[in-house]
């Protein structure tokens, strides 16, 4: 073996996505293992290497780490991008969850149904605009630093730009009405491996398209 990470997924964002911001965060290379066909996934059901029948599925350090959540606070702890202190990693963590949250939001999207996508849609950006966004915005102005927790670049900062980028995707000016979210955007882009990972030809994935949920389908539905 290499050493390096490997991550078991289809070729997409879903719920990969922030597994992969973290370690090019990190600046820790890692290899893909795509599942392209359902057969893929059924082989790694039955040798043992999905402890919940699920992927994502990153192997590291000698394990088979599953549950997206579990991988990320293991990645986020090993390359210090969790805090200081106990203090510190519970803002960390209220952070993620909210950034989850919306995450969830964004990434449903393209998987509703025609007739509910507008809907769908308007709710989406009301709540980034209205209930996530603003919190952050206002963690920046009391907390009076580049990051959101401490003075280190920790995995808030890390996914608030993701689900940043993401949501512009939808709304190109959704931060008009942010000023301290545009320049954390562009400080946090800017640090050396965020900036790489930005740059073209990198393992980010680009949107997700309908005809990508349809090869998902297939391979993680009999």
């Amino acid at each position: 073996m290499s050493g390096k990470p490997k991550l078991h997924y289809f070729n997409g964002r879903g719920r990969m996505e922030p597994i992969r911001w973290l370690l090019a965060a990190a600046g820790v290379e890692f290899e893909e293992s795509y599942l392209e066909k359902k057969e893929d996934l059924t082989k790694l059901q039955k040798d043992g290497s999905l402890l919940f029948q699920q992927v994502p599925m990153v192997e590291i350090d000698g394990m088979k780490l599953v549950q997206t959540r579990a991988i990320a606070n293991y990645i986020a702890t090993k390359y210090n991008l969790y805090g200081k202190d106990l203090k510190e990693r519970a803002l960390i963590d209220m952070y993620v969850e909210g950034l989850f949250d919306l995450n969830e939001l964004l990434m449903m999207h393209v998987v509703q149904p025609a007739d509910q996508k507008q809907q769908h849609f308007a709710n989406m950006m009301d709540k980034a605009e209205n209930r996530y966004f603003p919190v952050f915005e206002k963690v920046l102005k009391d907390h009076g630093k580049d990051f959101l927790v401490g003075n280190q670049l920790s995995r808030a900062d890390v996914q608030l730009l993701e689900i940043i980028l993401m949501a512009e995707e939808y709304k190109p000016d959704i931060l008009a009405k942010f000023p301290l979210l545009q320049s954390f955007k562009a400080r946090i882009s800017n640090i050396p491996t965020i900036k790489k990972f930005l740059q073209p030809g990198s393992q980010r994935k680009p949107p997700t398209r309908e005809e990508d949920i349809a090869k998902a389908i297939k391979i993680f539905r009999s």
